[in-house]
Parts: C-alpha cells; structure tokens; sequence
C-alpha cells in the first residue's frame, strides 16, 4: 500500500543519489576539465551503463516507495555509489614541461625561466635610449621619415651611453650625457639634423627642462642656463664672452647663443651661499628651487609672456614688469615664503609647490580643473599660491594624509600621499624611509599606513587614470591602481605597503613607476633559481601617436603594462616566433625560450652598481613622457 508520509522522503533520498554519483554529473562548457578522455560520456558502453543505473535505481526506488514507504538501506546505498565510480575510467595528470634544457649554463638557465631578469641584464649590457610615438619631427627617431614609431625604438646614437636627463617636445629632443653636455636633435632643433648633435658644452650640466621655445638647463654649480631650441638662433643670437679655464687672462666668445637666469644674487635677500638645486617649466614659465627652499618664477619662452597666473606673482604681465631688467628675470613668490618648499612641478600653464611638512600650494591655470580645487568660470586662473586641502579627501576616516610627492603635465597634476592612521602613530616609520617598520600584517587593514595616488584636470583622453573619460575633474580623484597596495617583503619578512617611485606626465599621456621589492643579487654563485627583476612600469592617457608604447592607437584610462624593450629583438625573440610577447598583443615574438602566447610585461631596472667600460657606476632605468613622445634611459 502507498504510505504518503513516508513514499515522498524515500523518493528524495533516492533522487539525491542519483544527482551526488559523481558519474552521472555533466558539466557545463564553460567549466576546466582535467582531459577529454576523463569523462565518463566519451563512449557508448559508459554512457549505457550508467543509464542503466540510473534506471535501476529509479525503479528499485519507486518499489521503496510502494514497499510501505521502507527506504534504501545505506550499505546499499555504499555499494551502488562504488560500482558507479569503477565504470568511470581515472582522470590523468598533466605535470607541464619544465622550461629548463639541458646543456645550459646557470645564467643562460636564469634567462630562460625570467624575461625580467633577462630585461634587467640586457639594460646593464646594451645602455642607450628607446624612443617612441610622434615621429613628425624626428625624435622617436632621428633617422626616420616614419610619422609614427608605434613600438620601443632604440636611437643608435645612444648605444652603450649613460645620460643624465632627458626631455621631449613633438618637434625636438635634448639630453645631458654624463660628461654633462648638451646634446639635441629633431626638425625643431634643424631641419637638416639626421641624429643628435652636441651643443652646450663643457657647462656641468645635471638635469633639464624645456618651454616652447627654449631650454633651460642647470649645471651642478647651481647656474641655469637658457638658450633658444633652433640651431639658426643659437648660431645667430648674442653670444656672450667666456674666460678660459686652463689659460688666465683669456676670453673669447661662446660658439652657441645662451644666457644665464639667476635670482638678483645682490640683493639682500639672496645670499651668496644660496643656489638653485632644481627646475620646473612649462610652456612659456618656469619654476626655481633654491637650496633655502625658496622659488622664483620667471618666462621661459621667447614667443609669449605667462598671463594665466602661473607666476604665482598677482598683477605680474608683460606690461607691468621691469623694464629695466630683462624679461626673463626670475622673481620670488613672496607668498611662500617662510615655508621651506621641498619640490616644484609645473604643467603647461599651471605650478605646484610643495614644502617638507607635506603641505600642497597650487596657482596658475584651473580652467580645466588641474588645480585640483573647484572651477570657477568667473576667475578660471589662480594668481597666488593656494593651499590644497588634501584632508577633506580623508575625511570621516581615521587616516591622517601627508603629500609626499608632486608631479604635473599638460592640463594634469598627479599628489602621492601617505596617509597614517590616526589611532596608531608609529613615529619611526616615514614614506621616506624603507627601514621603518609598519603595523605587522596581522592588524586591521585600517591600522596600517598606506599611499595613496591622486590626480585632477583633463581627462578625455584618459589621463586622469580612474577609468574614466572624465572632461575635467577639478577634485582629487584617487587612482585605484596605485593605492593602498601592499606586498609580501621576504628579506623583512613582513607586509609592507607599496609606494610610487616616480612619474612622469607628458602632454596627454602618463608613466609611473611603482617602488615595489626588487632585487638584483642574483650572482654566479647563487642558486640557478636566483634571478633579478625590476620594478613596475605602468603607461596610461592619450595614444593618439602611439606614445604609450602599446602597438596600439587606442587611449588608455586604466593604467597598463606594456610589452619589454627588446621584444622585437632577433637576439631576444627565440623560440617564441609568433607568440604574443606583452599585453598589447602585437604578436612581434617574446623573450628567450618562452612559448608561444605566454605574456611579458616591461620592468624598468632599478639603481644599482654595475661594472660599465671597466668602471663600477651607479645606473638606473628611468621613464620620460614629453609631448606625444615617451622615452626609456639608461640614467646615472
């Protein structure tokens, strides 16, 4: 007789059996399976076997049910679920082949398992420059009619040399080599240069910067140079007359046209002991760091005065200033003084300061928002040094925000900022130092210190980072791909967070690399396991003229990885013809022995001692983004 209360139950119990066999389980497509011979379906004797268990079982559970409701015994139960998992034949595991071959040596060992290793060990062997995106004036490379160079290029001229600095405008190039002469090339410099040509030299010179129409350039003595980007007016300018070091009483006139900009050393606010440590300039301004930690600000161009208040001076033009003095005298910003400014950036039209206590001054242009405070269509420019009000980002939480770095291009400006936690103080520990030790990892993630990367302005073409293509953003928008990261230090053994070593900011397009644990100890004596790796290097922004190195013409709001500098290379190639060698999918070959379709991604080298020319040296990799052109160097 059917029994209602105990029939159902029984039913289930049966039914759920069925489901649990592990034979009787299908898959969906879109799941990993072990191989294709690992599944009980492949052929028919299986698939009729199991049928009839299944079958059996259904029967055998509709007479449990009739049978006043008794249910299947679980011994039963036991010994059907085995026989149904000796009919399904053992999955096979697939152990992947290893990429060592045998016959190698340690290092060429190293070099087959890590493309990052074989990046960093390129970069000590082969120093130069690989330049790429617009090419209409002949910078990406020099001895090319390509309009655009689509992928890293190296420039021959800087095969096996160290520089110092470099920067990039569309039309022409400048770079200090490590004697610390000048050296430029592109249509803007002359029409008829085929490669770089040294121009200013035997000055000391350190480090660069470049307006529309000039560059500036600063020795190690302080001295700021200023001299025109064509080689016609520095052939036909005003040269001034310089004594010979090595004959006294000797003076002639300098083969090129320049002068010297320096703040007015007579006066008794500058003294003798003061000097200019670093610059910042834009299109037509630019920015002077003293020693004191003061900043002068001044025109940079010959073609147009700064008349969107990028001076930092309020009522400073072209009409009110000294006539009696030349027009590119700099003058101090008397607002910040008093404050011991740290560093100096500057967009094309907009200046950012910033002093030791970690507090922010902005002034110049905001029509776009790159002040990072709110627009204001009645005033679109900022004549004085404003404050940052970097804590409102912070507010409501138990961070306390610290501006520890400053950086500015085009219509953009990017703050890193470390951020402590209010209810743990550790007065030890300082984004400065990495010898400081934060929270141990077992803390709540909201009581460790962490770094932070924000930006403002424009943002159509991607530069602001966020994954968005904002307009403008004229408040500080975090950049979710540099913040609040932390990783694993297996030499402290301890979590630590992940900051940002440097960035650079072109016109429209960004790099920034990230001061994560690297390590370059890998030695003939070390484990054939031993192998160095870089830092990370991310591109983001406009790539209207290939200028993020992708192979691609597609913008870029989230930060990316690109493909290593020498993928292209035969040398570097191998075996892996035709696989894809980065995240841009070129398909231009890989690095080594790595197989076809395996990624690599481009690591910058970081600072360490390398034997060069029978000399140890101090050398790094280093990232420039100018105006539609990116570069990668080898740096002292």
């Amino acid at each position: 007789m059917y029994t209602a209360k105990a029939g159902p139950p029984a039913l289930r119990n049966v039914c759920r059996f069925c489901r649990e066999i592990p034979a009787l389980r299908t898959r969906r497509s879109s799941r990993r399976q072990l191989s294709s011979q690992s599944s009980p379906f492949n052929n028919t004797s299986s698939r009729k076997t199991l049928l009839r268990s299944a079958g059996i079982l259904l029967v055998l559970g509709a007479g449990a049910v009739t049978l006043n409701g008794s249910q299947w015994s679980p011994l039963r139960l036991q010994q059907l679920e085995a026989e149904s998992k000796a009919a399904a034949p053992a999955a096979e595991l697939q152990i992947e082949n290893t990429k060592r071959k045998k016959g190698l040596s340690k290092e060429e060992n190293r070099d087959m398992i890590s493309s990052q290793h074989l990046q960093v060990k390129r970069s000590w062997e082969n120093p130069g420059v690989y330049a790429w995106g617009s090419n209409s004036g002949r910078v990406a490379a020099p001895n090319s009619d390509d309009s655009n160079v689509r992928t890293p290029r190296r420039i021959a001229y800087f095969d096996g040399m160290l520089l110092r600095d470099v920067k990039l405008d569309r039309t022409f190039g400048a770079a200090i080599t490590e004697k610390g002469d000048l050296v430029q090339w592109g249509t803007g410099f002359a029409d008829d240069c085929w490669e770089p040509t040294p121009t200013l030299t035997g000055k000391g010179l350190k480090s660069l910067a470049i307006s529309r129409d000039r560059i500036l350039a600063l020795s190690s003595s302080g001295t700021v140079y200023s001299l025109p980007v064509s080689r016609s007016d520095q052939q036909s300018g005003a040269k001034p007359i310089e004594s010979s070091w090595w004959l006294p009483f000797y003076s002639s006139s300098a083969s090129i046209s320049y002068r010297t900009v320096s703040p007015p050393t007579k006066s008794s606010t500058f003294s003798s002991s003061e000097k200019v440590v670093s610059l910042a300039s834009g299109l037509d301004h630019a920015l002077l760091l003293t020693s004191a930690g003061r900043v002068f600000a001044f025109a940079s161009s010959s073609s147009d005065f700064p008349s969107r208040g990028q001076l930092g001076i309020p009522g400073l033009t072209w009409a009110t200033r000294p006539t009696d003095k030349p027009y590119d005298m700099p003058h101090e910003i008397t607002t910040l003084r008093g404050f011991q400014i740290a560093s100096v950036a500057a967009g094309d039209t907009h200046s950012l300061a910033l002093d030791k206590d970690g507090r922010v001054f902005v002034f110049g242009d905001n029509s776009q928002g790159q002040l990072g405070i709110d627009m204001s269509s009645e005033a679109p420019f900022v004549p004085a040094p404003s404050l940052l009000p970097i804590d409102r980002v912070y507010a409501g939480t138990s961070l306390h925000p610290t501006c520890t770095g400053i950086f500015a291009g085009g219509a953009n400006s990017f703050f890193s900022v470390f951020a402590e936690p209010i209810v743990f103080v550790n007065h030890d520990y300082s984004p400065s130092s990495s010898s400081s030790s934060p929270p141990s990892s077992s803390s709540n993630s909201m009581s460790r210190p962490q770094f932070d990367l924000f930006s403002s302005g424009s943002g159509i073409l991607g530069t602001l980072g966020t994954g968005r293509w904002t307009h403008v953003a004229p408040q500080l928008t975090k950049i979710r791909s540099f913040s609040g990261l932390y990783e694993w230090d297996e030499v402290a053994n301890r979590v630590i967070p992940i900051k940002l070593a440097s960035l650079s900011a072109g016109a429209t397009h960004v790099a920034a690399t990230m001061a994560n644990v690297t390590h370059l100890g890998a030695h003939s004596g070390s484990s054939e396991n031993d192998t160095n790796w870089g830092a990370d290097v991310l591109f983001w922004g406009g790539n209207e003229y290939f200028q993020l190195g992708t192979g691609r013409r597609n913008n870029m709001s989230v930060p990316g990885y690109i493909g290593p500098m020498d993928r292209d290379d035969a040398a570097l190639s191998g075996s892996a013809k035709g696989g894809k060698s980065s995240s841009t999918g070129n398909g231009k070959g890989g690095m080594g022995g790595w197989g076809k379709g395996e990624e690599h991604r481009f690591q910058i080298t970081p600072k360490g001692k390398v034997r060069i020319d029978g000399r140890m040296k101090e050398v790094e990799q280093r990232v420039e983004c100018g105006r539609y052109v990116t570069a990668v160097y080898s740096g002292l």
